[in-house]
Protein backbone atom coordinates (compact mmCIF):
# COMPACT_ATOMS: atom_id res chain seq x y z
CA UNK A 1 0.00 0.00 0.00
CA UNK A 2 1.52 3.09 -1.56
CA UNK A 3 0.23 6.63 0.72
CA UNK A 4 0.20 9.87 -1.28
CA UNK A 5 0.93 10.47 -5.04
CA UNK A 6 3.39 12.59 -5.39
CA UNK A 7 6.73 12.64 -7.38
CA UNK A 8 7.98 10.09 -4.85
CA UNK A 9 4.69 8.27 -3.99
CA UNK A 10 5.11 7.20 -7.99
CA UNK A 11 7.81 6.30 -8.23
CA UNK A 12 7.64 3.92 -5.10
CA UNK A 13 4.10 2.43 -7.28
CA UNK A 14 6.75 2.03 -10.14
CA UNK A 15 9.50 0.22 -8.43
CA UNK A 16 7.61 -2.09 -6.75
CA UNK A 17 5.54 -2.94 -9.58
CA UNK A 18 8.92 -3.52 -11.51
CA UNK A 19 9.92 -6.33 -7.91
CA UNK A 20 6.31 -8.32 -9.04
CA UNK A 21 4.33 -6.68 -5.96
CA UNK A 22 0.42 -6.16 -6.16
CA UNK A 23 0.21 -2.42 -5.18
CA UNK A 24 -2.71 -0.62 -4.28
CA UNK A 25 -2.23 3.41 -3.86
CA UNK A 26 -4.52 5.46 -0.80
CA UNK A 27 -4.17 9.27 -1.99
CA UNK A 28 -6.25 12.56 -0.05
CA UNK A 29 -6.65 14.25 -3.03
CA UNK A 30 -9.86 13.89 -5.16
CA UNK A 31 -9.63 12.67 -8.68
CA UNK A 32 -9.66 16.04 -9.92
CA UNK A 33 -7.10 16.77 -8.50
CA UNK A 34 -4.54 14.08 -9.56
CA UNK A 35 -2.40 14.70 -12.76
CA UNK A 36 -4.30 12.65 -15.45
CA UNK A 37 -1.26 11.31 -16.53
CA UNK A 38 -0.75 9.62 -13.31
CA UNK A 39 -4.50 8.19 -13.09
CA UNK A 40 -3.97 6.67 -16.05
CA UNK A 41 -0.09 4.99 -15.52
CA UNK A 42 -2.28 3.56 -12.34
CA UNK A 43 -4.46 2.28 -14.45
CA UNK A 44 -2.17 0.32 -16.93
CA UNK A 45 -0.30 -0.81 -13.98
CA UNK A 46 -3.33 -2.62 -12.43
CA UNK A 47 -2.99 -0.67 -9.32
CA UNK A 48 -6.19 -0.23 -7.21
CA UNK A 49 -6.46 3.10 -5.90
CA UNK A 50 -8.71 5.76 -3.23
CA UNK A 51 -8.80 8.62 -3.34
CA UNK A 52 -10.58 11.44 -1.36
CA UNK A 53 -9.11 10.09 2.26
CA UNK A 54 -7.62 6.85 3.62
CA UNK A 55 -10.30 4.20 5.31
CA UNK A 56 -9.56 1.22 7.05
CA UNK A 57 -11.47 -0.96 4.87
CA UNK A 58 -8.76 -0.60 2.27
CA UNK A 59 -6.20 -1.01 3.90
CA UNK A 60 -7.52 -4.32 5.55
CA UNK A 61 -5.11 -6.70 3.13
CA UNK A 62 -2.08 -4.41 3.22
CA UNK A 63 1.00 -6.42 4.17
CA UNK A 64 3.57 -3.65 3.52
CA UNK A 65 2.67 -0.02 4.01
CA UNK A 66 5.07 2.90 1.70
CA UNK A 67 4.17 5.98 3.05
CA UNK A 68 5.45 8.98 0.97
CA UNK A 69 7.72 11.63 2.37
CA UNK A 70 5.20 14.47 3.57
CA UNK A 71 2.20 11.56 4.53
CA UNK A 72 1.69 11.91 8.26
CA UNK A 73 2.79 9.01 10.04
CA UNK A 74 0.06 9.16 12.71
CA UNK A 75 -2.46 8.76 10.31
CA UNK A 76 -5.14 6.57 12.16
CA UNK A 77 -4.43 3.83 8.96
CA UNK A 78 -0.79 3.41 9.61
CA UNK A 79 -1.41 3.61 13.58
CA UNK A 80 -3.87 0.19 12.98
CA UNK A 81 -1.89 -1.00 11.06
CA UNK A 82 1.27 -0.99 12.90
CA UNK A 83 -0.88 -2.80 15.97
CA UNK A 84 -1.34 -5.75 13.29
CA UNK A 85 1.88 -6.01 13.01
CA UNK A 86 1.81 -4.84 9.20
CA UNK A 87 5.45 -3.09 8.02
CA UNK A 88 6.06 0.17 7.72
CA UNK A 89 8.95 1.45 5.37
CA UNK A 90 9.85 4.31 3.72
CA UNK A 91 11.44 4.50 -0.19
CA UNK A 92 14.71 5.11 0.87
CA UNK A 93 14.50 1.40 3.11
CA UNK A 94 13.24 0.17 0.15
CA UNK A 95 16.43 1.23 -1.97
CA UNK A 96 18.56 -0.07 1.03
CA UNK A 97 21.18 -2.20 -0.84
CA UNK A 98 19.60 -1.59 -4.03
CA UNK A 99 22.03 1.07 -4.96
CA UNK A 100 25.09 -0.05 -6.73
CA UNK A 101 27.32 2.97 -6.66
CA UNK A 102 28.80 4.32 -3.61
CA UNK A 103 26.18 6.89 -1.94
CA UNK A 104 27.23 10.78 -0.67
CA UNK A 105 23.56 11.53 1.74
CA UNK A 106 23.40 14.99 2.42
CA UNK A 107 20.63 16.37 5.06
CA UNK A 108 20.79 19.46 7.22
CA UNK A 109 17.58 22.12 8.72
CA UNK A 110 19.40 24.84 6.23
CA UNK A 111 21.82 24.39 3.27
CA UNK A 112 21.42 20.83 2.43
CA UNK A 113 20.06 21.49 -1.47
CA UNK A 114 22.94 23.55 -2.01
CA UNK A 115 25.46 21.40 -0.54
CA UNK A 116 24.16 18.61 -2.34
CA UNK A 117 24.05 20.49 -5.90
CA UNK A 118 27.24 21.40 -5.45
CA UNK A 119 28.51 18.29 -4.51
CA UNK A 120 26.97 17.02 -7.71
CA UNK A 121 28.75 20.01 -9.58
CA UNK A 122 32.28 19.29 -8.12
CA UNK A 123 32.00 15.83 -9.35
CA UNK A 124 31.12 16.55 -12.40
CA UNK A 125 33.29 18.95 -13.09
CA UNK A 126 36.31 16.88 -12.56
CA UNK A 127 34.76 14.46 -15.03
CA UNK A 128 32.79 11.71 -12.70
CA UNK A 129 29.77 10.10 -13.78
CA UNK A 130 26.89 11.43 -11.16
CA UNK A 131 23.19 11.18 -10.50
CA UNK A 132 21.57 13.73 -8.11
CA UNK A 133 18.43 13.47 -6.74
CA UNK A 134 16.45 12.69 -3.45
CA UNK A 135 14.75 14.69 -1.81
CA UNK A 136 15.17 17.22 -4.85
CA UNK A 137 14.72 16.11 -8.56
CA UNK A 138 14.53 12.86 -9.42
CA UNK A 139 13.42 10.61 -6.80
CA UNK A 140 16.06 7.53 -5.81
CA UNK A 141 13.69 4.54 -6.72
CA UNK A 142 13.35 5.93 -10.06
CA UNK A 143 17.21 6.18 -10.77
CA UNK A 144 16.96 2.55 -9.65
CA UNK A 145 14.13 1.85 -11.94
CA UNK A 146 15.80 3.48 -14.68
CA UNK A 147 19.21 1.01 -14.69
CA UNK A 148 21.49 4.42 -15.05
CA UNK A 149 25.28 3.52 -14.04
CA UNK A 150 26.40 6.23 -11.82
CA UNK A 151 29.48 6.57 -10.24
CA UNK A 152 28.43 8.51 -7.56
CA UNK A 153 24.93 8.69 -6.21
CA UNK A 154 24.38 11.78 -4.74
CA UNK A 155 20.97 12.69 -2.11
CA UNK A 156 19.66 15.30 -0.33
CA UNK A 157 17.57 13.74 2.70
CA UNK A 158 14.69 15.30 4.51
CA UNK A 159 13.94 14.09 8.01
CA UNK A 160 10.49 12.93 6.82
CA UNK A 161 13.02 10.38 4.70
CA UNK A 162 14.90 9.77 7.11
CA UNK A 163 12.63 8.56 9.74
CA UNK A 164 11.96 5.35 7.67
CA UNK A 165 15.07 4.45 5.75
CA UNK A 166 15.27 0.97 7.56
CA UNK A 167 18.48 -0.20 6.68
CA UNK A 168 19.93 2.59 4.47
CA UNK A 169 23.69 3.06 4.67
CA UNK A 170 25.21 5.85 2.91
CA UNK A 171 28.93 5.43 2.48
CA UNK A 172 29.41 9.35 2.92
CA UNK A 173 27.00 10.96 5.26
CA UNK A 174 26.54 14.61 5.80
CA UNK A 175 24.65 16.44 8.99
CA UNK A 176 25.16 19.82 8.06
CA UNK A 177 23.26 21.52 11.11
CA UNK A 178 19.89 21.55 13.07
CA UNK A 179 17.61 24.15 14.39
CA UNK A 180 13.86 24.14 14.62
CA UNK A 181 11.74 22.85 11.85
CA UNK A 182 8.86 20.48 10.84
CA UNK A 183 7.73 20.56 14.86
CA UNK A 184 4.17 20.29 14.18
CA UNK A 185 5.59 16.88 12.56
CA UNK A 186 8.02 15.80 15.18
CA UNK A 187 6.83 17.30 18.27
CA UNK A 188 9.89 18.17 19.63
CA UNK A 189 13.32 19.14 19.29
CA UNK A 190 14.94 15.70 20.21
CA UNK A 191 12.93 13.67 17.90
CA UNK A 192 13.68 16.02 14.89
CA UNK A 193 17.49 15.69 15.63
CA UNK A 194 16.80 11.97 15.70
CA UNK A 195 15.21 11.68 12.76
CA UNK A 196 18.62 13.83 10.96
CA UNK A 197 20.89 11.65 12.99
CA UNK A 198 19.51 8.62 11.11
CA UNK A 199 21.30 9.37 8.32
CA UNK A 200 24.95 8.09 9.67
CA UNK A 201 22.86 5.34 12.57
CA UNK A 202 23.74 2.27 9.62
CA UNK A 203 27.49 3.30 9.10
CA UNK A 204 30.20 1.43 9.91
CA UNK A 205 33.93 1.31 10.04
CA UNK A 206 34.64 1.93 6.03
CA UNK A 207 31.88 4.82 5.88
CA UNK A 208 32.37 8.48 6.42
CA UNK A 209 30.42 11.04 8.53
CA UNK A 210 30.79 14.59 8.04
CA UNK A 211 29.40 17.09 10.67
CA UNK A 212 28.82 20.99 11.29
CA UNK A 213 31.02 21.50 14.21
CA UNK A 214 29.71 24.80 15.13
CA UNK A 215 26.38 23.50 15.41
CA UNK A 216 25.76 22.10 19.48
CA UNK A 217 22.84 19.49 18.65
CA UNK A 218 24.86 18.09 15.68
CA UNK A 219 27.82 17.54 18.62
CA UNK A 220 25.75 16.64 21.00
CA UNK A 221 24.95 12.77 22.14
CA UNK A 222 26.93 9.83 20.86
CA UNK A 223 29.58 10.21 17.77
CA UNK A 224 28.70 8.85 14.33
CA UNK A 225 29.41 4.93 13.98
CA UNK A 226 31.28 5.68 10.94
CA UNK A 227 35.01 4.99 10.61
CA UNK A 228 36.07 8.32 10.14
CA UNK A 229 34.17 11.45 11.16
CA UNK A 230 35.46 14.86 9.47
CA UNK A 231 33.81 18.30 10.77
CA UNK A 232 33.58 21.83 9.12
CA UNK A 233 33.00 24.96 10.07
CA UNK A 234 34.54 28.06 11.96
CA UNK A 235 35.42 26.05 14.64
CA UNK A 236 39.01 25.81 14.81
CA UNK A 237 39.02 21.64 15.48
CA UNK A 238 38.18 21.59 11.77
CA UNK A 239 39.66 19.53 9.53
CA UNK A 240 37.18 22.10 6.58
CA UNK A 241 38.08 25.64 8.34
CA UNK A 242 36.31 28.18 7.30
CA UNK A 243 38.93 31.17 7.45
CA UNK A 244 38.22 35.16 6.05
CA UNK A 245 37.41 34.68 2.55
CA UNK A 246 38.19 30.75 2.16
CA UNK A 247 37.87 27.19 3.60
CA UNK A 248 41.13 25.02 4.59
CA UNK A 249 41.75 21.76 4.14
CA UNK A 250 43.85 20.11 7.03
CA UNK A 251 44.07 16.97 8.47
CA UNK A 252 43.83 12.95 6.91
CA UNK A 253 41.21 13.19 4.94
CA UNK A 254 40.62 9.71 2.50
CA UNK A 255 43.64 8.18 4.02
CA UNK A 256 45.64 11.35 3.18
CA UNK A 257 47.56 13.70 4.98
CA UNK A 258 46.57 17.61 3.27
CA UNK A 259 46.74 20.92 4.15
CA UNK A 260 45.37 22.77 1.45
CA UNK A 261 43.15 26.42 0.83
CA UNK A 262 40.40 27.20 -1.38
CA UNK A 263 39.66 30.68 -1.85
CA UNK A 264 36.05 31.99 -2.41
CA UNK A 265 35.90 35.70 -2.90
CA UNK A 266 35.77 35.52 -6.54
CA UNK A 267 32.75 33.13 -6.60
CA UNK A 268 29.55 33.06 -5.92
CA UNK A 269 30.05 31.35 -2.62
CA UNK A 270 31.80 33.85 -0.56
CA UNK A 271 28.98 34.71 1.96
CA UNK A 272 29.00 33.42 5.33
CA UNK A 273 26.62 30.75 4.50
CA UNK A 274 28.09 29.60 1.22
CA UNK A 275 31.57 29.60 2.79
CA UNK A 276 30.15 26.69 5.16
CA UNK A 277 28.25 25.12 2.28
CA UNK A 278 31.34 24.70 0.36
CA UNK A 279 33.20 23.44 3.38
CA UNK A 280 31.05 20.28 3.71
CA UNK A 281 30.93 19.88 -0.10
CA UNK A 282 34.42 20.27 -0.23
CA UNK A 283 35.01 17.26 2.35
CA UNK A 284 32.66 15.57 0.62
CA UNK A 285 34.25 15.61 -3.21
CA UNK A 286 37.80 14.97 -1.07
CA UNK A 287 36.66 11.83 0.43
CA UNK A 288 35.52 10.67 -2.98
CA UNK A 289 39.17 10.95 -4.35
CA UNK A 290 38.73 14.21 -6.25
CA UNK A 291 41.85 16.61 -6.03
CA UNK A 292 42.54 20.39 -4.88
CA UNK A 293 42.75 20.57 -8.67
CA UNK A 294 40.00 19.00 -8.97
CA UNK A 295 37.55 20.67 -6.72
CA UNK A 296 38.66 24.51 -7.49
CA UNK A 297 37.35 25.15 -10.94
CA UNK A 298 34.09 23.55 -9.78
CA UNK A 299 34.06 26.20 -6.86
CA UNK A 300 34.60 28.62 -9.34
CA UNK A 301 31.58 27.83 -11.37
CA UNK A 302 28.90 26.80 -9.38
CA UNK A 303 25.49 29.04 -9.62
CA UNK A 304 23.50 28.47 -6.31
CA UNK A 305 19.99 27.19 -6.48
CA UNK A 306 17.33 29.59 -6.75
CA UNK A 307 15.84 31.50 -3.95
CA UNK A 308 18.56 31.21 -1.79
CA UNK A 309 19.92 34.46 -0.46
CA UNK A 310 19.41 35.76 -4.26
CA UNK A 311 20.08 39.35 -5.04
CA UNK A 312 16.86 40.50 -7.76
CA UNK A 313 17.22 43.63 -8.12
CA UNK A 314 18.89 47.14 -6.23
CA UNK A 315 16.31 50.29 -6.60
CA UNK A 316 17.53 53.42 -5.77
CA UNK A 317 20.26 52.21 -3.58
CA UNK A 318 18.07 49.20 -1.90
CA UNK A 319 19.03 45.52 -2.41
CA UNK A 320 15.81 43.39 -2.79
CA UNK A 321 16.68 39.82 -2.12
CA UNK A 322 15.24 36.48 -2.18
CA UNK A 323 15.56 34.27 0.22
CA UNK A 324 12.64 32.32 0.05
CA UNK A 325 13.91 28.72 1.10
CA UNK A 326 14.31 29.95 4.45
CA UNK A 327 11.25 28.37 6.04
CA UNK A 328 12.71 27.62 9.51
CA UNK A 329 13.77 29.64 12.23
CA UNK A 330 17.57 28.97 11.73
CA UNK A 331 17.28 29.92 8.22
CA UNK A 332 16.36 33.20 8.73
CA UNK A 333 18.81 34.02 11.31
CA UNK A 334 21.95 33.18 8.88
CA UNK A 335 20.20 35.07 5.95
CA UNK A 336 19.74 38.23 8.51
CA UNK A 337 23.32 37.73 9.69
CA UNK A 338 24.29 38.04 5.91
CA UNK A 339 22.37 40.85 5.11
CA UNK A 340 23.78 43.82 7.64
CA UNK A 341 21.94 45.71 9.92
CA UNK A 342 19.80 47.63 8.24
CA UNK A 343 16.96 44.98 6.52
CA UNK A 344 13.25 45.44 6.32
CA UNK A 345 12.31 41.67 7.09
CA UNK A 346 9.53 39.86 5.01
CA UNK A 347 8.42 36.97 6.67
CA UNK A 348 5.27 34.94 7.19
CA UNK A 349 3.24 32.05 6.00
CA UNK A 350 1.93 28.89 7.52
CA UNK A 351 3.95 27.80 10.77
CA UNK A 352 5.80 24.84 10.75
CA UNK A 353 5.73 24.62 14.87
CA UNK A 354 8.55 27.00 14.82
CA UNK A 355 9.30 29.58 17.89
CA UNK A 356 9.39 32.70 16.31
CA UNK A 357 11.00 33.97 20.38
CA UNK A 358 13.82 32.18 18.96
CA UNK A 359 14.05 34.92 16.04
CA UNK A 360 14.56 37.63 18.73
CA UNK A 361 18.82 37.84 19.01
CA UNK A 362 18.95 38.23 14.71
CA UNK A 363 15.69 40.87 14.73
CA UNK A 364 16.88 42.89 17.67
CA UNK A 365 20.33 43.11 15.62
CA UNK A 366 19.27 43.58 11.97
CA UNK A 367 15.93 44.16 11.78
CA UNK A 368 14.71 47.63 11.22
CA UNK A 369 10.98 46.74 10.26
CA UNK A 370 8.97 43.65 9.63
CA UNK A 371 6.72 42.74 6.99
CA UNK A 372 4.32 40.05 7.72
CA UNK A 373 2.32 38.04 5.56
CA UNK A 374 0.13 35.03 5.42
CA UNK A 375 -1.00 32.60 8.61
CA UNK A 376 1.68 33.57 10.81
CA UNK A 377 1.56 37.17 10.61
CA UNK A 378 -0.36 37.72 14.01
CA UNK A 379 1.91 35.51 15.64
CA UNK A 380 5.12 36.20 14.37
CA UNK A 381 4.24 40.24 15.37
CA UNK A 382 2.55 39.32 18.36
CA UNK A 383 6.27 37.55 20.01
CA UNK A 384 8.58 39.88 17.49
CA UNK A 385 6.82 43.46 17.32
CA UNK A 386 8.20 44.73 20.28
CA UNK A 387 11.75 44.32 19.14
CA UNK A 388 10.69 45.81 15.35
CA UNK A 389 7.90 47.87 13.95
CA UNK A 390 5.61 45.41 12.22
CA UNK A 391 3.56 46.14 9.30
CA UNK A 392 0.89 43.68 8.07
CA UNK A 393 0.81 42.68 4.05
CA UNK A 394 -2.18 41.22 2.40
CA UNK A 395 -0.03 39.47 -0.75
CA UNK A 396 3.58 39.59 -1.62
CA UNK A 397 2.75 42.14 -3.88
CA UNK A 398 1.52 44.64 -1.03
CA UNK A 399 4.34 43.56 1.06
CA UNK A 400 7.48 44.73 -1.82
CA UNK A 401 5.38 47.88 -1.61
CA UNK A 402 5.08 48.46 1.65
CA UNK A 403 8.99 47.40 2.35
CA UNK A 404 9.55 49.31 -0.76
CA UNK A 405 8.19 52.94 1.20
CA UNK A 406 9.75 51.95 4.54
CA UNK A 407 13.18 51.24 2.79
CA UNK A 408 16.15 54.09 2.33
CA UNK A 409 19.02 54.11 0.61
CA UNK A 410 21.84 51.20 1.88
CA UNK A 411 19.18 49.22 2.97
CA UNK A 412 18.19 45.19 2.17
CA UNK A 413 14.64 44.26 1.75
CA UNK A 414 14.73 40.70 2.18
CA UNK A 415 12.48 37.40 1.97
CA UNK A 416 12.69 34.82 4.21
CA UNK A 417 9.74 33.51 5.60
CA UNK A 418 10.67 31.28 8.19
CA UNK A 419 7.75 29.55 7.36
CA UNK A 420 5.63 27.39 4.73
CA UNK A 421 4.52 28.31 1.43
CA UNK A 422 0.88 26.67 1.37
CA UNK A 423 -1.30 29.55 2.81
CA UNK A 424 -0.77 31.44 0.23
CA UNK A 425 1.48 29.67 -2.98
CA UNK A 426 2.01 26.23 -4.26
CA UNK A 427 5.41 26.02 -2.88
CA UNK A 428 8.83 28.11 -1.56
CA UNK A 429 9.39 28.50 -5.70
CA UNK A 430 6.26 30.18 -6.36
CA UNK A 431 6.75 32.67 -3.55
CA UNK A 432 9.89 33.36 -4.64
CA UNK A 433 8.68 33.78 -8.38
CA UNK A 434 6.02 35.86 -7.03
CA UNK A 435 8.99 38.29 -4.78
CA UNK A 436 10.81 38.59 -7.94
CA UNK A 437 8.21 39.74 -10.66
CA UNK A 438 6.78 42.19 -7.80
CA UNK A 439 10.12 43.56 -7.43
CA UNK A 440 10.75 43.87 -11.08
CA UNK A 441 7.64 45.67 -11.46
CA UNK A 442 8.70 48.16 -9.04
CA UNK A 443 11.88 48.28 -10.51
CA UNK A 444 10.26 49.30 -13.79
CA UNK A 445 7.67 51.50 -12.25
CA UNK A 446 10.39 53.98 -10.60
CA UNK A 447 12.56 53.66 -13.83
CA UNK A 448 9.95 54.92 -15.99
CA UNK A 449 8.83 57.52 -13.50
CA UNK A 450 12.39 58.35 -13.50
Amino acid sequence: MVIGLGASGMAAVRFLHGQGVQVSVSEARPPDRIDPHDLEELRQLGAELETGGHSGRFFRDAELIVPSPGVPLDLPVIAAARRRGVAVAGELALAAGRIDAPVIAVTGSNGKTTVTSLIGHLLRTAGREVFVGGNIGTPVLEYIQSGRKAETVVLELSSFQLELSGSFRPAVALLLNITPDHLDRHGSMAAYAAAKKRIYANQGIHDTAIVGADDPLVMAGEAPGAGTVLRFGFNPVSEARVIDAGVALTGMIGGVKVEEWYGLETTALGSDINRLNAAAAILAARTRGCSAEDIRPGLASFAPPAHRMTQVAEIDGVRYVDDSKGTNIGAVAAALAASGDRVILIAGGRNKGGDFDLLAPAVSRHVLHLVLIGEAAGPMAEQLGGLAPATMAASMEDAVHRAAELARPGDTVLLSPGCASFDMFTGYAQRGEVFQRAVLALRDIRQTCA
